[in-house]
């Protein structure tokens, strides 16, 4: 009982969050599952066959192997904020969990909607990688032309057959795909190191951070900023280690270990190879090839000499197989943020449509249903508008949800500090360093890749700048997070029990993890 004045109340007690939840199957994982994972939606072989040609030919040039030294470094300090977080907050939304409780439900709301916008369309983006490349593959090898639609239309239900059933069984698929491409990356970039370089030797004034900060030599409209760009966004999707945090055997001990093994490690990896293929062609010739008609031939010309044509056509096989892993990837985290909000029950009834999980293998079927229907109505749409699947759909989708995402770890960074220093929750974790001067780093450093999208917007963009969908994204983005703070704010006047909830479905019974 609470006495104000002469009165005497009794307080409101707060919702249960745990309350009627269906729970996504526990221990169904471990720390290699949640890595191949959490790899897996980098897509390492499409970040080196597409993104290092564009960073060494039209943006820091033979610097663009430093510009992934960069981004590792930048991202590691990023994650040394997001890992103390998972320490205490697990739920299959991360981000939307995190800034939910770092800064507030109203915040919590908008980047969960942000989130789970980038997500969903990152699937559908992927899908239109996977079907350019299957088609050109197919027609290549056993000279077979048929629509991308049908590649398209295939990787989905695929998507949808392998995500009804546990876990595991994605886990497997994803990480035979992911082992595969890694394994022809390594073999590429250790034949170079034997056979000791190129024309310039091992260049080892491509990995100087300073010429991370250098335009490609020569070459009219070069940006740094795009190479800056290109190496970020190679990383997309490496804080997906928290989502998995409900479904593996040890979160507290997992979730952190597999993020910096997955920002570390990828980071290293790129650097390596990037490193390699532009000491393989030599550095004047690395941007001549880049800058040309075929910029795959930068990995695919000393891929043809040092391994044979067989590892060409092993090259090609793979992006099939790498973008289908990635598209099933993305496919997992969207259905989780579906069901993460949905379990919540904000709009009423999506507890128990988005928020059901599988009776038998503890999957979230519902959601993962919901988010083919959504993946594969983007896909149709674009296809009925004579758009192209890798100019159009991959473009614009990937720019939407890379723009989406990183105004989320934008809030992620400073949510870090809100509930450490602001909140002063569990003082035994805060840190000056680890948690507040490092998400503070990692937040100005997202920032500025924002700001290095907005200025590169239109060559990231390509031919698909200057359609009218693309140039509507910066609106879309503002648009989806203008609605989740007016969907927060609405439900804490009209529903203040269910504002309550919002971000707060945890693993736990508690509504925090213990230290």
């Amino acid at each position: 009982m609470t006495d104000i004045g002469s009165r005497t109340t009794s307080p409101t007690p707060e919702p249960d969050p745990q309350e009627h939840v269906q729970r996504l199957r526990p221990n169904s994982i471990g720390l290699v599952a949640v890595v191949f994972m959490a790899v897996a939606t980098a897509a390492p072989i499409s970040a080196m066959v597409g993104n290092v040609p564009v960073a060494v030919g039209f943006g820091n040039g033979t610097g663009a192997p430093a510009g992934y030294l960069v981004a590792t470094v930048v991202l590691t300090v990023f994650a040394v904020g997001y890992v103390a977080m998972a320490r205490h907050i697990t739920a299959a939304g991360a981000f939307y969990g995190f800034v939910s409780h770092g800064l507030g439900q109203v915040a919590g709301m908008c980047a969960g909607l942000l989130a789970t916008v980038a997500y969903i369309v990152f699937e559908a983006s992927l899908t239109g990688l996977f079907a350019y490349f299957a088609k050109q593959t197919v027609a290549d090898l056993f000279g077979v032309s048929l629509p991308w639609l049908l590649y398209a239309l295939l990787m989905l239900a695929l998507n949808a057959v392998l995500s009804h059933f546990d876990i595991n069984l994605t886990s497997k698929v994803l990480g035979l795909a992911l082992v595969s491409e890694v394994l022809i990356l390594t073999a590429l970039a250790v034949a170079i190191l034997v056979d000791g370089g190129g024309p310039d030797g091992f260049a080892p004034q491509a990995i100087n951070p300073l010429n991370a900060f250098d335009a490609a030599s020569g070459v009219a409209g070069a940006s740094v900023g795009l190479g800056l760009f290109m190496a970020f966004w190679s990383w997309v999707g490496f804080e997906s280690t928290a989502m998995y945090g409900e479904e593996s055997r040890d979160p507290k001990r997992i979730v952190p270990i597999a993020t910096m093994l997955v920002v570390v490690g990828v980071g290293l990896f790129y650097v390596f190879v990037s490193w390699m293929v532009v000491a393989a062609n030599g550095l004047d010739q690395s941007v001549r090839i880049a800058g040309g008609d075929t910029p795959a031939e930068l990995l695919f010309g000393p891929t043809r000499v040092l391994l044979g044509d067989w590892a060409v056509t092993l090259f090609q096989i793979l992006l099939v197989t790498g973008s289908f892993a990635c598209g099933m990837a993305f496919h997992n985290c969207a259905s989780r943020y579906l069901y993460a909000i949905g379990r919540e029950d904000v709009v009423p009834g999506t507890r128990r449509t988005l928020g059901a999980t599988h009776p038998k293998h503890g999957s979230p079927h519902v959601a993962s249903n919901v988010q083919c229907g959504i993946a594969t109505t983007l896909v149709l749409s674009f296809a009925l508008a004579g758009k192209d699947p890798y100019l159009d759909l991959f473009v614009v989708l990937s720019v939407l949800g890379t723009m989406a995402i990183l105004i989320v770890q934008i809030l992620s960074s400073a949510a870090v500090i809100g509930y450490f220093h602001v909140r002063r929750k569990h003082p035994e974790t805060a840190h000056p360093l680890r948690t507040f001067a490092a998400p503070l780093l990692g937040g100005i450093a997202m920032i500025y890749v924002v700001i290095l999208l907005f200025q590169n917007l239109d060559t990231a963009g390509g031919a698909a700048s200057q359609t009218t969908i693309f140039r509507m994204i910066p609106y879309l983005v503002l648009g989806v997070a203008v609605f989740g703070v007016v969907l927060a704010l609405y439900t804490k006047v009209r529903a203040p029990h269910r504002f309550a909830l919002i971000g707060r479905v945890v693993l736990e019974e508690s509504t925090e993890r213990a230290a």
